[in-house]
């Protein structure tokens, strides 16, 4: 199996942990461009399946494809250079390294030179607002500080697609929307595609222009955030009575 141009897509995914079902028959597809909002329950998949597409996770059976290839039996570090970007439910920075230090490894990591891999660097830091904390050391940054640098060194490597794990656990409400923001900001400039998995709702729902629902590791709707927010199988299974219309504000 392989995508289409400028894509990402996974296919007919299943993983099995001892029998439990952890993901059982999803699709999830990607272009450039997209964002794409992962939710669901504790347990539903969302990480499993970000797992399988990132090449963490061995599947059971399905396919990945990126552009015209299949990638399914690919490395982690191959899917990497091949534009496969990833964060973490924690940061994971390198403590004793600086913030300028945590991206420059990244771009260099990636195969760029030196010289690139710095001017890389310069260029993440001003788009994140990083510069006045470029030199001081990751392990002693706020956690939203940290949130922020993992993601900009997640883009150090140069991706098309960029998959982050719960990006906003943890930051108050005017550290995610300006996350939120962020995000959009460099989707635009770096015109990738990105999967967001995440639990805080408001923030889903204002970022992605389409939200992917996983229950008991299968897909239980895909739409706008408008369409999942006011899907009665979602709300019992997820977002509960309490749901209203400022959700998609």
């Amino acid at each position: 199996m392989s995508a289409t141009a400028h894509s990402l897509a996974a296919r007919d995914i299943r993983v099995y942990f001892e029998g439990v079902r952890a993901i059982d028959g999803v699709d999830l597809t990607l272009e450039r461009g997209d964002i794409l909002g992962l939710i669901g329950p504790n347990g539903a998949g969302k990480t499993t399946l970000v797992n399988v597409i990132t090449g963490v996770q061995e599947p059971l059976s399905g396919s990945v494809g990126l552009d015209h290839l299949d990638i399914t039996h690919w490395s982690a570090p191959r899917r990497a250079r091949a534009g496969l970007a990833r964060t973490f439910q924690g940061a994971r920075l390198f403590d004793r390294l600086t913030v300028h230090e945590n991206l420059e490894v990244g771009a260099v990591a990636s195969g760029v030179g030196r010289r690139a891999a710095r001017a890389l660097t310069r260029d993440l830091l001003q788009t994140f607002s990083l510069d006045d904390v470029a030199s001081r050391e990751a392990r002693a940054l706020p956690h939203g500080l940290a949130r922020r640098v993992g993601v900009a060194r997640a883009l150090s490597t140069h991706p098309r697609f960029l998959l982050l794990d719960e990006p906003a656990a943890g930051l108050d409400e005017h550290e995610s929307a300006d996350l939120a923001s962020l995000l959009r900001h460099v989707r635009d400039e770096f015109e990738l595609g990105l999967v967001v998995i995440e639990h805080d709702v408001p923030f889903i729902m204002s970022l992605s222009e389409r939200v992917q629902v996983l229950d008991h590791g299968k897909t239980l709707a895909i739409g706008s955030p408008a369409e999942v927010t006011r899907n009665p199988e979602v709300v019992a299974a997820y977002l509960g009575e309490q749901t209203t219309e400022q959700t998609i504000a």
